[in-house]
């Protein structure tokens, strides 16, 4: 497959092109644009009109700003990238022949805690803080549009599939998150911090 990756220059894009190169055709889009191994080439936010010639297969979606846990960040800039760069390759992606849309979004749009023994997948989203909620206002963008577009379909089927994906934690090599520090900790043999969980 032609498969197109956003944030391909990230933790879990430069992990998911280790997987997937050998068998596919890979494409990336990024703000950064340096050659990578197993990637045709990466092209710029800016010129994702330039390469609509480019036929592919499925478009996964993991460009975005990260959950800041030292709230330094402005909560604007966080609506600017996981709603705006969403709706911007969503958009693209009803009008290219893709079939297939994998937006990873977050845990966080559907609960900043959990209430009970598990978070189900028919949970009422209420997100806390703008991470949370702009990752929520993605998806409904997402599924708005998937709303209008069906409603002017009726019955022609386009055959597109759109999935939307929370993980709570993605862990593996070059992860950056609090996983490591912990691990970094038990790894020394110092007793956990977290006796009353």
């Amino acid at each position: 497959m032609n498969i197109l990756i956003t944030g391909i220059h990230g933790f879990v894009g430069s992990n998911l092109v280790m997987a997937l190169k050998e068998h596919h055709t890979l494409y990336g889009l990024d703000i950064v644009t340096p050659e990578k191994e197993g990637v045709v080439r990466t092209f710029l936010w800016s010129e994702l009109e330039v390469f609509s010639n480019v036929q592919f297969d499925a478009i996964i979606h993991l460009a975005g700003k990260a959950h800041d846990t030292k709230n330094q960040s402005a909560a604007q800039a966080y609506f600017d990238i996981n709603t705006g760069l969403t709706q911007k390759i969503f958009d693209f992606f009803l009008e290219s022949t893709a079939k297939k849309f994998i937006f990873f979004s977050s845990v966080k749009a559907a609960a900043d805690s959990v209430v009970g023994d598990m978070l189900r997948e028919d949970v009422i989203p209420a997100p806390v803080g703008p991470y949370g909620e702009s990752k929520i206002a993605a998806e409904n963008y997402i599924l708005d549009k998937l709303k209008i577009k069906n409603e002017k379909l009726k019955l022609h089927d386009d055959g597109k599939q759109v999935y939307i994906l929370r993980p709570c934690m993605i862990h593996g090599p070059g992860n950056k998150g609090n996983l490591n520090l912990l691990y970094n900790v038990v790894k020394k043999g110092i007793p956990w911090p977290l006796g009353d969980f």
